[in-house]
Order: C-alpha cells, then structure tokens, then sequence
C-alpha cells in the first residue's frame, strides 16, 4: 500500500534524507527507528505531502503523492511530530472538524466520532474544552483525528510520546489490532515498542537505511545473539572457560562472573545457533567434567544492542 523509492531530501547542503527505499503492505506494522535526527520525520512528511522529495517518489495506495495528492491523502491518517489542536474546541467539536474536512457529515460523522472517541478512550472528556485536556488526553485526541475516517493507512510520529506507562499500553494494543486490517508506519525511538507492536522495522541514522527486517531477525544480528549464559556451583572460573572452549561450535568464551559459589560464562557460537547443538554440547561437557548447573539460557539478542552497533557504526564511519 505504500511503496517509497530512492526518496531524498536536502536542505540546502544537508542532506535529511538519502536514497530511502521501503514498502509497507496491508497488514504490515513498520517501526521506524533511529536516532534523533536521524530523518524519520522528514520521510514520514514526504509520505504524507507535507513536503516536497528532493528526489524519489512515494506511492500510497497506488497514486502518486505529489502528482496525484487528493487520491493519495485521502488514504491516509496522519499524526505528525506536534499535531495541531484548536483549543477553544470541545473534543468532539475538534473531531467533527476534522470528520467534516475529510467529507464526513450527518449521521455517518456522528458514527465516525463515536467509534474514533471508543477507540482512543474519549469518553469521559467528550464535552471538555481541548485547552483543559492533559497531555495525555490531548495525545489521544490527535491520534482520534487521524483515525476520524477510518483510513487504509496510518503515518504516525512517536504515537506514544507524552503518554503514562497504561496510556502507552493501550495506544500499543490499538496500533496491533489496527494493524491487522491496515498499512501502518510509525517512529519511535523506544525499543520495546518495536517488539511489543511491530511486524516489521527499519533503522534509519544519518538519512539512510541501515537495516529493515522483523524484530527477531534484528535482534539475530546482535554480537550476543545466540550466544549461552551458563552459571555453575564451581569455583574454577578459569578452567572451565577453557574447557568450554574446546568445544566444537564455541567460537569463544567469557567469564561474566568468577566469584565462587556460582561462575558465569557465556560462549558464543561459530555460528548462529539455531538448532541447539552448541546448547547440548555445553551440557555434555559439563556432564563429562562432573559441573553442576544452576542456569543455562540463550541469549536471543537485544534491539538496543543492535541499534547501538549499527548506529553508533555508521557515526564512525
């Protein structure tokens, strides 16, 4: 539903935006990750028309957003970065505005409200004036404007930002049910978001796409991932390092922690271990050398520890 390709943008010298690629499909919830100012609001304006590409195209829904932007903004429901409320407005006086300037009237509108108000939890502030609302509340009204016409497709800047550990619960479990039936993008720079909503991600840092793939397949290129953390009742941190690392898959072992009682090892793969073979040898080994094992657990990788790889990569380089 959203194809972007080869999108660039500069501001004079500085270039925001390079060569960006990637497609979102129904269905499909993207995390758009990166470091501030790293460029993922400059893309999602492009997406949306805000601004002008520099270079590149972006296709929602079949049409052209800069040659075709009535049909293609039609599609969409925007929550920009610092999203504009009229506060002498009731809320449900600021979402019927926004249902009326979307085409929506009479008692289609009033259902359009209704179910954007059930579904951001605006119940109770329906009547309140915006300039009283918190800022969670606030959060909520914004996002309900963007889902006033029940869109194919969501374009959100950090949905959860400003929002209470239970607000950010809800606006997370409303992005996964939305995505079952949509295409949506939305920023974030809070890691476990992206585990908690995401299909897929993208790492965007200095304008560019340094990596895109579902979480798990991010996590998986962590340096840990894969990797065995072994406690055992011993007080020989040393040789069981270098018994560890005879085995036959271990590329190398550490030592996390050699104050008896209990020692912490981890042993990293040669390769990705994906069938437990190097699990199994670990217990074999310390079958074979009389250890007892107090906790043996594989290391699925982090996301902040990617992230900050490639990131802070990139920045070196």
């Amino acid at each position: 539903m959203i194809k972007v390709e080869n999108l660039s943008k500069e501001f004079g010298a500085k270039v925001a935006v390079d060569d960006v690629s990637f497609t979102v499909e129904r269905g499909e919830i993207l995390g758009f990750l990166g470091p501030n100012g790293a460029g993922k609001s400059t893309t999602m304006r492009m997406i949306t028309g805000y601004i002008p590409p520099t270079a590149g195209v972006a296709i929602v829904g079949n049409h052209d957003i800069i040659e075709n932007p009535i049909e293609a903004k039609r599609l969409i429901g925007y929550l920009p970065e610092s999203a504009p409320l009229y506060t002498d407005m009731t809320v449900e006086g600021f979402l019927g505005f926004c249902a009326e300037v979307r085409g929506i009237s009479g008692a289609d509108k009033a259902k359009a409200i209704d179910r954007a108000m059930e579904m951001c939890f605006l119940g109770q502030v329906r009547h309140q004036s915006v300039d009283t609302l918190s800022k969670g509340y606030r959060h909520r009204t914004c996002f309900a404007q963007s889902i006033i016409h029940d869109p194919d497709i969501l374009v959100m800047d950090e949905p959860t930002d400003g929002l209470d550990p239970n607000q950010k619960h809800e606006m997370r479990m409303l992005i996964r049910r939305m995505g079952q039936s949509k295409a949506i993008i939305f920023s974030t720079h809070i890691l476990e978001e992206v585990e908690a909503a995401c299909t897929r991600a993208i790492i965007i840092d200095q304008g560019k796409v340094v990596a895109n793939g579902t979480p798990d397949e991010l996590k998986n290129k962590s340096e840990l991932a894969g990797s065995y953390i072994v406690s055992l009742d011993n007080s020989e941190a040393a040789a069981v390092r270098d018994k560890l690392n005879t085995i036959v898959q271990a590329a190398k072992v550490t030592v996390i922690n050699d104050k008896a009682p209990i020692i912490t090892v981890r042993v990293f793969p040669k390769s990705k271990d994906s069938n437990g073979e190097l699990g199994r040898a670990i217990f074999e080994t310390a079958s074979q050398n009389s250890w007892k094992i107090s906790e043996i657990k594989k290391d699925e990788g982090r996301l902040d520890d990617v992230f900050r790889e490639i990131t802070l990569s990139e920045t070196k380089n």
